[in-house]
């Protein structure tokens, strides 16, 4: 039975379905406040009627998580209502809706930084609560068309830890979002999940902001993976010219397949982001700039790149650097043989 006939059409006055995502069906509902008046809410309910145990476990996360998700950035979860045969996360509601449905076209340049500067800032404020968000994409990013504000929900697999492992795993029971995934959220490349991870899938949005599609295409999972760890998206500029080159570039650089390349920070990117909307106001174009001078963590992340080993990649120099050390010595250790044999006969 789909979501919108069991809380829509079956006359159940108390729910309004807003959208669904996935395994989980955003509904309107309403809650009796202390003066006896009726205040809506955010039901987030399983799609499925009976929904595997992950999708209740990642509800029951996300309200556990509700000390953490206390500010203006984000959708506050309220209370985690656990009723026979249905479990139900009530989230605030403050009268945004999914950025997805804002998408389908390339976004205006002004409009689109405005969103993308107030996406940058609540994801930093995400990060520095010490949390990895680790599903951010359109459908859990809500926009308030009246005020712009931005709040971001979805912390179903969000993580307190500042450095995580993702074990290989089949691409289609990774948690997460296949599409908005960063490499090494695959499992696929040996390297630690970590709040950068959270801005290679800003990445993937903002180019879907900017160009009205992703910057990948795939129809399997494991295709969804390949493109992530081994091909190069086109570039914004290349696919609509009228995007100004720095603001490409900004898109680019949170794409990039190691963390180390990309933006080390939400705040540097916002920075970047902000400099290039005075640029637009004032003149109606971008100039050229240095990327991520104002991209200073806070904390101290140590690079998992591998320096200084194409030298050993070749088993052959290898072994012939071992032959040359090996004969080297045997040669001294002969040489001062016979140096003492001749003192001896002397």
């Amino acid at each position: 039975m789909s979501p919108t006939h069991r809380f829509g059409a079956d006359g159940d006055s108390n729910f309004q379905v807003l959208w669904e995502d996935g395994d989980r069906v955003f509904c309107r509902a309403w809650r009796p406040g202390a003066d006896g008046s009726r205040h809506a809410v955010l039901a987030v309910l399983p799609a499925a009627e009976h929904p595997a145990p992950a999708t209740l476990d990642r509800l029951a996360h996300e309200y556990a998580l509700k000390e953490d998700l206390d500010g203006p950035w984000v959708v506050r979860p309220l209370a985690l209502v656990r009723d026979p045969g249905q479990t139900m996360l009530v989230l605030e509601d403050s009268g945004g809706r999914p950025l997805e449905r804002l998408l389908g076209a390339p976004l205006e340049v002004e409009a689109f930084l405005r969103l993308a500067i107030a996406i940058a800032g609540a994801l930093a404020q995400v990060h520095r609560r010490g949390l990895v968000h680790k599903d951010i994409k359109p459908q859990n990013i809500l926009v308030n068309p009246a005020s712009g504000e931005i709040k971001l929900t979805g912390f179903g697999i969000a993580s307190l830890l500042p450095r995580e492992r993702q074990a290989p795993e089949p691409p289609e029971s990774i948690a997460g979002t296949l599409a908005y995934m960063a490499p090494e959220q695959t499992g696929r490349m040996n390297r630690s999940i970590d709040s950068r991870s959270d801005l290679y899938a800003l990445g993937v949005t903002l180019y879907q902001m900017l160009t009205g599609a992703l910057p990948f295409t795939a129809a399997e999972p494991m295709e969804w993976v390949h493109c992530h760890i081994a091909r190069q998206p086109v570039a914004p500029a290349e696919r609509v010219p009228t995007i100004p080159a720095p603001v490409s570039a900004i898109v680019m650089k949170l794409l990039a397949k190691t963390a180390e390349d990309r933006y080390q920070t939400a705040s540097g990117l916002e920075s970047d982001l902000r400099h290039c909307l005075a640029a637009w106001q004032a003149q109606h174009r971008i100039e050229a700039f240095s990327l991520g001078e104002h991209d200073g963590s806070d904390r101290l992340i140590m690079p998992e790149k591998l320096y200084g080993r194409a030298r050993g990649r070749d088993p052959a120099r290898r072994l012939r650097s071992r032959g040359q050390e090996r004969y080297a010595g045997i040669g001294a250790g002969f040489r001062l043989f016979r140096h003492r044999q001749i003192r001896r006969r002397q």
